[in-house]
């Protein structure tokens, strides 16, 4: 039914593949949103002006022999011996800066700029089950976060993510290990149509403070969920109470697109409002520079050049520093 959507990885003649998942959303009747994945695809990935260097990185990915996935660890794992180490380095450096890890591929350790792993930690023991759920994951980056879930054993895991490159290196660890249990598709969120009504469950993780509505964007997830599905919402909280919001007037903690940052009280009365049940937060926490930190995988600034130097717990806009938090939610039955 549709035509074969793929772009070539030369190392070990391997090609990657939306095909079958358009066709498993085809088969489960998602036949609309198939059909405009298959139409827009054509300029997913060669949009970007550094496509050719990236996807020169990863033409030149030397063969990992039998390679083996591990879940299970903080560094999401590609097992098995590689002949020319230094090539798979040079070629996975082709692929800076690396945000969200670690990962272990072969002999190489990915130092990312997150160490997402610590986030996983917080989420995983308040998770409805993952077995054989269909999930989402909203602006998941280079997919770090889709690769541990595959821990649980769900029916399928597909990320969204417009980034190029992240996409990019999302499929270095697929020229290895062609799971077709777990997808990245370089779309972003206004193009998952509304009322979906189909997964199990749904993450939105550091997405909502960069939308301008934020009851929208916390609106269009509910529409995405079956009924009865879970929502894992994580994003910037202020302290304080009901009614309380920060709106930069400018920056926050160097980045331009922060718009509305809630209370984590105000952040519960919000999806109430937007219609979900048994909303509960079960983490909040200050981010720290041993979670987010510059690396060798990735040498611009980070965490600590946004904070002030005279006040850690400051900004250097003088704004409250990070401070995020998970909420759980369902949409009724």
């Amino acid at each position: 039914m549709f035509q074969e959507l793929q772009f070539r990885l030369l190392s070990g003649n391997q090609s990657v593949s939306w095909g079958n998942l358009l066709e498993y959303f085809s088969q489960q009747g998602l036949n609309a949103w198939a059909r405009q994945l298959t139409i827009d695809s054509q300029s997913w990935l060669h949009r970007h002006g550094d496509y050719p260097r990236w996807a020169a990185a990863l033409e030149t990915l030397p063969v990992i022999d039998k390679p083996q996935a591990d879940f299970n660890n903080a560094a999401v794992t590609v097992k098995g011996s590689c002949e020319d180490s230094t090539a798979l380095q040079q070629s996975l450096r082709g692929l800076m800066p690396w945000r969200k890890g670690p990962y272990q591929i072969a002999d190489i350790s990915i130092d990312c700029e997150w160490r997402s792993d610590i986030k996983w930690d917080r989420i995983l023991p308040h998770l409805a089950p993952l077995q054989n759920r269909r999930i989402l994951d909203i602006g998941c980056g280079n997919g770090y976060h889709c690769w541990r879930m595959l821990a649980q054993s769900p029916e399928l895991v597909v990320g969204i993510e417009p980034s190029v490159l992240f996409n990019l290196q999302f499929q270095a660890l697929q020229t290895y290990l062609q799971r077709t249990d777990i997808h990245l598709l370089p779309i972003g969120v206004e193009d998952i149509p509304d009322e979906l009504n189909w997964f199990d469950t749904v993450f939105s993780m550091g997405v909502l403070y960069h939308r301008r509505s934020p009851l929208d964007h916390l609106c269009q997830l509910r529409s995405f969920l079956r009924p009865g599905g879970e929502l894992c919402l994580e994003t910037l909280v202020i302290e304080g109470g009901a009614g309380q919001v920060l709106l930069p007037r400018n920056r926050y903690a160097r980045m331009r697109n922060v718009w509305f940052i809630p209370s984590s009280e105000e952040l519960v009365a919000w999806l109430q409002r937007c219609g979900f049940d048994d909303v509960r937060l079960v983490n909040e926490s200050i981010t720290g520079v041993e979670e987010q930190r510059s690396t060798e995988w990735m040498q611009f600034e980070s965490l600590s050049q946004c904070l002030s130097d005279d006040d850690p717990a400051l900004t250097v806009e003088g704004l409250p520093a990070p401070r995020r938090a998970v909420v759980l939610a369902n949409k009724p039955a």
